[in-house]
């Protein structure tokens, strides 16, 4: 229990929360906005910034790291937020989350999609993350190139927004418990 937090105070009072995602076309981006907002919800003073606009993480009591998922990797910018403070972050609390399986999440495309992106074991081990969270993605053919447009005549039914704007909701939900029971 801490005890700096009287009952009219909300648990997140004071605690400052970094909230940022390598996002090639945007998706993934929105998912961390949605995770800042759910965590502002709770009363966590929130800044949400994408991976290389962040210059130290210092100044934060706990960290939400995430990245778009391509061929079964993390983009660059979150690999090297997270290479360049790991000494910071594992000295405090942090969870990652990775976005992108998209399709129906029965076929067997969107199966395929869902294993664990290469660099996360080595990311969670050096930085003690508390969690990891794949989340389903968006794939929007306007933002595609022409090849990658033309694929998606091969491989149908993967274009659309699969992301469970609930789940994001309720793993937020409970990073901000998480945070309310972690020292300061």
């Amino acid at each position: 229990m801490n005890m700096n937090v009287s009952p009219m105070t909300p648990p997140g009072c004071g605690v400052k929360v970094l909230v940022s995602a390598a996002s090639k076309h945007g998706a993934t981006a929105e998912i961390a906005e949605a995770i800042g907002r759910a965590l502002a919800g709770e009363g966590y003073a929130v800044t949400v910034l994408p991976p290389d606009q962040v210059r130290s993480v210092e100044d934060y009591h706990g960290i939400v790291l995430g990245s778009a998922v391509y061929t079964g990797h993390w983009l660059g910018p979150a690999k090297d937020l997270a290479s360049r403070c790991r000494d910071t972050l594992a000295a405090r609390p942090v969870w990652l989350f990775s976005s992108g399986p998209v399709g129906d999440p029965s076929g067997k495309m969107a199966q395929g999609m869902t294993q664990i992106p290469v660099e996360v074991p080595r990311i969670r081990a050096t930085v003690g993350a508390r969690d990891h969270r794949m989340f389903a993605g968006k794939l929007d053919r306007k933002k595609l190139n022409p090849a990658q447009r033309l694929s998606l005549l091969v491989f149908r039914g993967l274009d659309g927004d699969f992301r469970d704007w609930a789940e994001i909701q309720r793993w937020a939900e409970g990073i901000a418990d998480q945070l309310t029971l972690t020292p300061r």
